[in-house]
C-alpha cells in the first residue's frame, strides 16, 4: 500500500493488491493518507501454504470485493489515466470540540462505548474537575506535545498533548502521582494497541525509584491485578493507544485475529532490591537512581518453567526455540530463580543471555520455514546481513542461532514463592526505554 501511494502521488497509475479481509483496512489507510481512489484489487484470504495452483485460481478467479475478474481490475487500474478526482485528493478538518454536552453518567458512559473510546470495563467520566486533577500530577505543560500514534504502518500519525493523555488516565482510574510514568509511555511512540493479524499486545517494565514512590507491586502476584497503579497504568497506556492513535477497531483500525487479553493491563516493576543482578534499565544507559519505563510489543506467546532444576538447559532451549525466531523473548523470573542462575556461574543477566543466545538453535530448514523469518529476515539475508546471509548458506540440517543477545530482556520480579519463571514475546525497540523522570 505505502509504494502505491507514493506512485499515485506522483501521478503513475499504480494498484495494490491486499486479501479480501483487509478491504476495509486498506480502504481507510488510503483514505487517512487523503488519497481516497487508490487503486486496490483483492484476492482470497489465505494465501500462506497455497498450492501453486490454488493461487492461479486466484488470479484467474473473480475479486472478492468488487466481483469482478481479478484481471480486469488490474489491467484497468494500470492502463486507466488518473482523473481529477484521482489527483485532487482528501485533507482532514478534524473536529475542534473541547467538551461534550451535559448528560446523565449512564447516558456518556454509553457514548464512550459507543464511540469505541472505552475497553468496555466501567471507566471514570473525565470531567474537567478530574482531568485538572490529574494535571497536577506534572509539571508539563497541558499544551505540550507528548508524541505521535498510529495503529498500522501506513496510518496517519496522530499527534498529542499532555491534557489528553490526562482525559485517558481519568478514565483508567489512575492517579495524579502515576501520571508521569504515563507520560513516559505515551512519549515512547510505541502503541499497545498495534493493529498486527497477529494480536500483539504492549508490554511495560518500571524501572527506578518510582516504583516504591507510587507503591507498584514487584512482590507475589507482581504481574497480576494486586496493584492499583500496575492496573492502571497499563489500562491507561491501552486506553491512550486506542483514543490518540485514531481507533482500535475491530475490522477497520484493529486486525488482530485472536485478540490478546494482555490488551487490559501488563504493566509491572522489576523487584530490584531482591535481584542479584543490575536491574534493566541499567544495561540501556540508565543509573540505578533514575526512574525510567520500558515498553515492549508482544504478549503473543508465553511459555514457563522452574528452577533450574537438574536438566534445566533443555527446557530452557525448548521454550526459546518454540518462541518464533526474530520475536523477542522477554525472560521475567523470580528472584529465587535469578540467585540459583548465579550459583550456576551467571554471574550478570547479561551471561545468561548470552548462553540464551549462543545455544538456542534450529536446523537451517525449520529456522528459514518459520513465518517471520520468512518475512523479517529472508530480505535481510538476500540484502548480506550478518548473521543472518551466513544462516541463508547453512546446509538444511545444520543448527544456527534463533535470537541475537539484544532482541532479549531479563527481568527480575515475584515474591519469592516459587522459583517461576516465563517468557513471553517482547520487542523493544530504540525509543523504548524511557526516563519517567523527564515528565515529572
Amino acid at each position: 500500500m505505502g509504494l502505491t501511494l507514493e506512485l499515485e502521488k506522483a501521478g503513475i497509475p499504480a494498484i495494490a493488491i491486499h486479501t479480501h479481509v483487509f478491504a476495509r483496512l486498506a480502504k481507510s489507510v488510503a483514505t487517512a493518507n487523503g488519497m481516497p481512489t487508490a487503486r486496490q484489487a483483492f484476492v482470497p484470504q489465505p494465501l500462506v501454504d497455497k498450492s501453486p495452483s490454488d493461487l492461479r485460481a486466484y488470479i484467474e478467479g473473480t475479486d472478492p470485493i468488487s466481483k469482478r475478474p481479478f484481471m480486469q481490475e488490474i489491467i484497468e487500474g494500470l492502463t486507466t489515466p488518473l482523473n481529477d478526482n484521482d489527483l485532487k485528493g482528501l485533507s482532514f478538518d478534524r473536529p475542534k470540540t473541547h467538551l461534550l454536552e451535559p448528560d446523565t453518567e449512564d447516558n456518556l458512559r454509553a457514548l464512550f462505548e459507543q464511540n469505541h473510546w472505552t475497553d468496555y470495563l466501567p471507566i471514570n467520566l473525565p470531567t474537567e474537575e478530574r482531568v485538572e486533577a490529574m494535571l497536577k500530577g506534572t509539571s508539563i505543560p497541558r499544551d505540550r506535545i507528548v508524541g505521535r500514534l498510529s495503529p498500522t504502518a501506513f496510518r496517519e500519525d496522530w499527534e498529542f498533548d499532555v491534557e489528553k493523555v490526562a482525559v485517558n488516565a481519568v478514565m483508567a482510574g489512575a492517579k495524579p502521582e502515576y501520571f508521569p510514568v504515563i507520560l513516559a509511555m505515551a512519549s515512547s511512540g510505541i502503541t499497545a494497541r498495534n493493529s498486527s493479524t497477529t494480536s500483539f499486545a504492549g508490554i511495560g517494565v518500571v524501572n527506578g525509584p518510582v516504583r516504591k514512590e507510587i507503591g507498584m507491586n514487584t512482590g507475589i502476584g507482581a504481574t497480576g491485578p494486586y496493584s492499583h497503579a500496575n492496573v492502571t497504568i497499563g489500562r491507561a497506556w491501552n486506553l491512550l493507544s486506542a483514543n490518540l492513535q485514531g481507533g482500535s477497531v475491530p475490522d477497520d483500525t484493529y486486525m488482530g485475529t485472536l485478540g490478546n487479553p494482555l490488551s487490559y493491563s501488563f504493566v509491572f516493576a522489576e523487584n530490584e532490591e531482591a535481584s542479584p543482578w543490575d536491574p534493566m534499565h541499567v544495561r540501556y544507559g540508565f543509573k540505578p537512581t533514575d526512574s525510567t519505563v520500558t515498553v515492549f510489543r508482544g504478549g503473543r506467546y508465553m511459555t514457563s518453567g522452574f528452577g533450574p532444576r537438574e536438566h534445566w538447559e533443555g527446557k530452557m532451549l525448548r521454550c526459546l526455540t518454540a518462541a518464533d525466531a526474530r520475536q523477542s523473548p522477554l525472560l521475567i523470573m523470580d528472584p529465587i530463580v535469578a540467585k540459583l542462575y548465579v550459583d550456576r556461574g551467571f554471574k550478570t543477566s547479561m551471561d545468561l543471555i548470552h548462553w540464551m543466545a549462543d545455544n538456542a538453535k534450529l536446523p537451517a530448514s525449520e529456522y528459514w520455514n518459520e513465518m517471520w523469518v520468512q518475512t523479517l529476515i529472508h530480505p535481510l539475508a538476500v540484502a548480506g546481513v550478518e548473521p543472518y546471509a551466513s544462516n541463508l548458506k547453512a546446509a538444511p540440517d545444520e543448527l544456527v542461532k534463533v535470537h541475537q543477545p539484544h532482541e532479549i530482556n531479563i527481568v527480575v520480579t515475584g515474591g519469592q514463592t516459587q522459583g517461576a519463571w516465563r517468557i513471553y514475546e517482547g520487542t523493544r525497540f530504540k525509543t523504548s526505554t524511557v526516563s519517567v523522570d523527564a515528565w515529572r
